[in-house]
């Protein structure tokens, strides 16, 4: 009797806090509206999604947490909360690299939440064309795998696009082995993305060594493929099983537990500081010697931290090439703007691609 009484007591307290969370979320929603009308009588043309704004309201939120729910959780729920209120300001039409149930997919809802528009494209240049065109607010592209390396398409694009980069996301990866049956040794072909076969590798050698393996343009695809064949299975994840009603035959077979995919949102606009940014450019110079080191110089000397350099063809000369350079901080911090004064100066090529808020969870 006592255990029933101190349950009744617990779903009174929860309903009680129900209320009050309706009637927070709802208050919240009238300041985002309120916030969208002294916008418009402010600027016609204002902007309202501010990258620098929900990340700073992440981290506060984040700092503050003090569980049982994890960061993570947290988090998740606030975007869903902050695309709610948006969506009451103005509605977002973001693009991504498709078909719908890929990963692309989920870390756009993961960094706009499910009030969002979404436009799933075939390629990485139709994702560029979308946002360039005014279609779609911000595009959302993949990048670079923990493990497999740089996705060299979006680098590419990156040398003829006016957009820059608006944010990025970080997405644990996690591989499932899914088919119409359960049955692992009826299996003879398997479809995914190349770069999912190749980080599924040494599980596939040892457990699927009959199964041919075959790349298609997406994980979402080879699911689509797998529904259609008894003998066949895919590569993918959640949603791609829950979209094309697969069985999950084994579950994160990835070969490395912490493969993470780096996404970036493009856009127009340029972010203003959030407090934690990271800054890309593009340089060239010509190919003699210590031009490398030339263009490197300042960031040491202006004590600015480089987090990755990536090199493509330049497209114009044979063996000639560029370099993409990621950095710590935000243009508008004083050793970011020298350093990049400097470099700019000796680049024979100079392209800021933007100061935009590192990713959160």
């Amino acid at each position: 009797m006592a255990d029933t009484d101190d349950l009744a007591r617990i779903r009174v307290r929860i309903d009680e806090l129900d209320r009050q969370l309706l009637d927070l979320i709802s208050e919240r929603a009238r300041c985002a509206q309120e916030v969208a009308r002294v916008k418009r009588e402010t600027d016609p043309d204002a902007e309202f999604y501010r990258p620098e704004r929900e990340a700073r309201v992440l981290r506060r939120i984040l700092e503050q947490n003090r569980g049982p729910l994890s960061d993570e959780e947290m988090a998740r729920l606030f975007r869903e909360i902050m695309s709610a209120c948006l969506a009451l300001e103005a509605p977002l039409t973001i693009a991504f690299l498709g078909p719908e149930g890929t990963f692309t997919q989920e870390a756009t809802l993961k960094h706009f939440g499910h009030s969002v528009q979404t436009r799933p494209l075939n390629s990485i240049p139709e994702v560029f064309r979308e946002v360039e065109a005014g279609a779609s607010q911000y595009g959302v592209v993949p990048i670079e795998n923990s493990t497999e390396g740089v996705v060299s398409h979006t680098l590419d694009m990156f040398l003829q696009s006016p957009l820059k980069i608006s944010g990025e996301v970080e997405l644990r990866i996690h591989h499932h082995l899914m088919a119409t049956a359960a049955d692992m040794e009826r299996i003879q072909r398997l479809y995914s993305h190349q770069q999912s076969l190749a980080q599924c590798r040494e599980w596939l050698d040892a457990n699927l060594p009959q199964a041919a393996r075959i790349a298609v343009s997406s994980n979402a695809e080879a699911a689509r493929m797998a529904a259609a064949e008894p003998e066949a299975a895919a590569i993918a994840g959640d949603v791609a099983a829950e979209k094309y009603g697969l069985k999950i035959i084994r579950i994160n077979i990835e070969d490395h537990p912490d493969n993470t995919t780096r996404f970036l949102i493009i856009g127009r606009p340029n972010p203003a500081p959030s407090g934690r940014d990271r800054t890309t450019v593009l340089v060239s110079a010509h190919n003699r010697p210590g031009s490398l080191y030339r263009l490197l110089e300042p960031l040491a000397r202006h004590g600015v931290s480089m987090t990755r350099i990536e090199s493509r063809p330049s497209h114009c000369v044979n063996w000639e090439y560029v370099f993409f350079l990621d950095v710590d901080g935000h243009m508008e911090d004083p050793g970011v703007r020298g350093a990049l004064e400097e470099l700019e100066r000796e680049a024979d090529v100079f392209k800021n691609l933007g100061s935009y808020p590192k990713a959160a969870l």
